[in-house]
Parts: structure tokens; C-alpha cells; sequence
């Protein structure tokens, strides 16, 4: 199947798409005074520029802290996102799933880049295999159009909502970001938020002694 009609087809699920429920893909404490929504097509080189430069930094000082809640909405822009999104949700557990999707990123040239998605899927398989998961899983995974309604139907609902013109596109607390995709850029902001927050939390306290 060459690029063009894998293109149309993506096209017609897209326009088609059932209204599924969403399942999206978190990390981090649900009580997080920031909560970072990343819509991505992980076909994406920007995207993946973002997660491997911005999102593994992120983790180590403030998922892992308990202080951000990472949320990585898929946001596919042709079939081969699709599918490699559909395998990243093939595992249960929330760690593996953000485990392969950063080797998804980290290999994105080396499987994203054709026009057969026959062998797109492979290439995506391979890297499933490497990471925790079986062909049969993968395959079932895949045929699965329950799980390709969900991932359509999140895109939809955040073109709606968000109105996405581009990958990635970056919401901090629901307010765009419209920084350089850079870390020191990225953690100026939070570190801005967390002060805020902090601010409040010392004069709440001096509330409660006074009154």
C-alpha cells in the first residue's frame, strides 16, 4: 500500500471514528499543582525532539517529585502514528507504556520514514518486542478498533476543545506554552507556577494563625 492511499485511509477513520472513550496516557501525582497535556503525532520529529530533550529532564526533577502530572495525548497525523500510538497503549501498566513510548521516539527515524505501513508495522513491532511485549499482543493490539476509536476520538475531541494546529502543542495548567522547546525555557515557567503556589500556601497559614 504506498503513502497516498494509506493517507486517505487514515483520512476516512478519522472522519468516521465512533465516539469511544478516551483513554489517556499519565504519569505522575493526580494531586500535582501542574498538570503538562502534550497533543503529539509520534510520526513527529518535534515531538520527538520534545520528549527525549524536555520530558525525561521533567521527570527526573518534577514528575518523580510529585510536583507535575505529565499527560501525553495522542494526536496522530497519518496511520503510521496511529498504529505506533495503538502499540505504545498495548501495555497495562502506565511506567511501560511511557517506557516504549520514548523508544518510539528515540527510533522514530529508523521506522516512521516509509511508505508500506506493512512494513511500518514491523519495524514498530520490532521495538514493541524489545520492550516487553509479544506478536500476538501486538497484533491483537492492532486489529483492535475499539482502541483505534479511542485514540481517534481523543483526537477529535482535542481538536475541538484545544483547537491543535500543530505537534507538539503544549498546555501548562490549561494555558498554552508558547516557549522554546527547550528545558531551562520549559522550567522557567514551572518554577514560576510553583512560587505562586508556594506564595499562597505561607499566607494561608498565616490566615489560619490570625483568624
Amino acid at each position: 500500500m504506498n503513502n497516498f492511499i494509506y493517507k486517505i485511509l487514515f483520512i476516512f477513520f478519522i472522519t468516521f471514528s465512533a465516539n469511544a472513550e478516551s483513554k489517556i496516557l499519565s504519569i505522575g501525582s493526580m494531586n500535582a499543582k501542574i498538570t503538562i497535556k502534550v497533543f503529539s503525532s509520534l510520526t513527529c520529529p518535534h515531538c520527538a525532539s520534545f520528549h527525549e530533550n524536555i520530558f525525561e529532564e521533567l521527570k527526573k526533577d518534577y514528575i518523580d517529585q510529585n510536583l507535575v502530572r505529565f499527560e501525553h495525548h495522542g494526536f496522530p497525523l497519518d496511520l503510521a502514528a496511529l498504529n505506533a500510538e495503538i502499540i505504545v497503549r498495548c501495555h497495562i501498566d502506565n511506567q511501560k507504556n511511557f517506557q516504549l513510548l520514548g523508544e518510539i521516539y528515540k527510533k522514530q527515524n529508523k521506522w516512521a520514514m516509509g511508505s508500506d505501513i506493512n512494513v511500518i508495522n514491523e519495524s514498530i513491532k520490532k521495538i514493541g518486542l524489545d520492550n516487553g511485549l509479544n506478536n500476538s499482543e501486538m497484533d491483537k493490539c492492532l486489529k483492535n478498533e475499539n482502541a483505534q476509536e479511542q485514540i481517534l476520538n481523543e483526537r477529535i475531541e482535542a481538536q475541538k476543545k484545544y483547537k491543535i494546529q500543530s505537534t507538539p502543542t503544549i498546555f501548562i495548567n490549561e494555558k498554552s506554552y508558547q516557549g522554546d522547546h527547550n528545558y531551562k525555557s520549559f522550567e522557567k515557567i514551572i518554577k514560576k507556577i510553583l512560587k505562586k503556589y508556594d506564595k499562597k500556601k505561607i499566607r494561608d497559614k498565616w490566615i489560619q494563625i490570625f483568624f
